[in-house]
């Protein structure tokens, strides 16, 4: 599996079963016309299963394929009218010019839906190029820390939006952002450039995670006035700033207004990684000051740290229940991060049935073993 792409839900499965059915029926309604044609006396006519079957080619196949369709139709039409002679010749002539009229149609259609389908092939990949240059993939293996993310996005269409993520090794050790801005849209992801490219700077400079904290308020309130979709009344970020200090058997964790991140111990025990009052996002310095709290946790070999947006914390099933990651991880045992945020992935959208309503960062770094590569 490619890192940093979702794993294939079974939501996804049955969706791409449905589009194989829906692939096949132009096929099935000429074979229904044909069978309908045979069972039913000479004053019932199969001409709407020939009509219908290149309008459902036309939007689901491709040129070549709704081309074929509509051929067919047209000589089973012809076919059925040149040996049915108990009907007039003048309702016969009318059948034949409508499956022919129907099929020139759809083949119109047909090029108007492959070329959208081009142009949102086009949009696609230069939003997944897009969120390949915000949100690179971070290396396997940072500052000797094994280290996976992913980003899913709730709707299959879209590629990037205004959740974050990224890892750096620092003079200060490595240290980390996960995040979730405010809103959707192009100053969503205006918000995610300048968070990003502050913290790459900023994890580099500053020598307290306070410090930098502060710096990305600052890089938001400055890019908010210089930018129209930077919403500086409204707009905010919640995030969770860690580093993990050189040799250090210990992080330390700044969260401002997002999800406790948990620690995954070698026993599959959890530990939620929060105490206290979370300060406020980023981007609202201007309403008020909540002085951040460094806290520290222990973080020895073969423990995961996880960090995830509100995606994972307020997906909910078919009866409204939230999704407790803490409850259905526990236990648990992953052989890496990868494989932690595949299984939380593939959960989340099990807890849903594939509908989730908003997007998901995640991030899982662990401390190995020093006698293990």
């Amino acid at each position: 599996m490619t890192r940093g792409t979702p794993p294939a839900t079974p939501a996804t499965a049955v969706r791409g079963g449905t589009r194989g059915l829906a692939a096949v029926s132009p096929a099935v309604l000429i074979v229904g016309g044909l069978v309908f044609d045979y069972l039913t006396p000479p004053n019932y006519t199969s001409a709407p299963f020939f009509a219908a079957a290149p309008l459902v080619a036309a939007a689901l196949l491709s040129r070549r394929l709704t081309l074929v369709t509509a051929a067919v139709a047209i000589a089973a039409t012809v076919g059925l009218a040149a040996v049915r002679t108990t009907i007039g010749v003048g309702e016969r002539i009318t059948e034949v010019v409508t499956v022919v009229t129907v099929c020139v149609l759809a083949l119109g259609i047909n090029h108007v839906v492959r070329r959208g389908d081009r142009r949102l092939a086009s949009a696609r990949g230069i939003a997944e190029a897009a969120q390949r240059a915000v949100l690179p993939t971070p290396p396997a293996r940072i500052g000797g820390l094994r280290v996976a993310a992913r980003y899913v996005a709730a709707h299959a269409d879209a590629r990037i939006g205004g959740d974050l993520y990224a890892v750096q090794d620092t003079p200060h050790g490595v240290r980390l952002i996960v995040g979730d801005v405010r809103g959707k849209g192009l100053g969503a992801v205006e918000a995610v450039a300048v968070l990003i490219g502050a913290f790459r700077e900023a994890a580099e400079q500053e020598r307290t995670l306070e410090g930098l904290a502060a710096r990305l308020e600052r890089a938001l309130q400055r890019e908010g006035a210089r930018r129209a979709n930077l919403d500086q009344s409204e707009g905010f970020t919640t995030a969770v700033l860690a580093e993990v200090p050189p040799g250090a058997p210990f992080l330390r964790l700044v969260n401002r207004g997002h999800p406790p991140p948990l620690l995954l111990h070698s026993a599959g025990r959890i530990t939620e990684a929060h105490r206290g009052p979370a300060a406020l996002p980023l981007g609202l310095g201007e309403v008020g000051a909540w002085p951040d709290h460094v806290q520290e946790w222990e973080f020895p070999p073969g423990t995961t740290l996880l960090l995830f947006t509100d995606g994972v914390t307020e997906a909910r099933d078919a009866d409204g229940t939230f999704y407790d990651a803490e409850r259905r991880l526990s236990g648990r045992q992953f052989r890496s991060p990868d494989a932690l945020l595949d299984a939380l992935a593939e959960d989340v959208a099990s807890h849903t049935g594939g509908e989730t309503a908003d997007d998901m960062a995640l991030l899982a770094i662990r401390r190995g073993h020093p006698h293990r590569a």
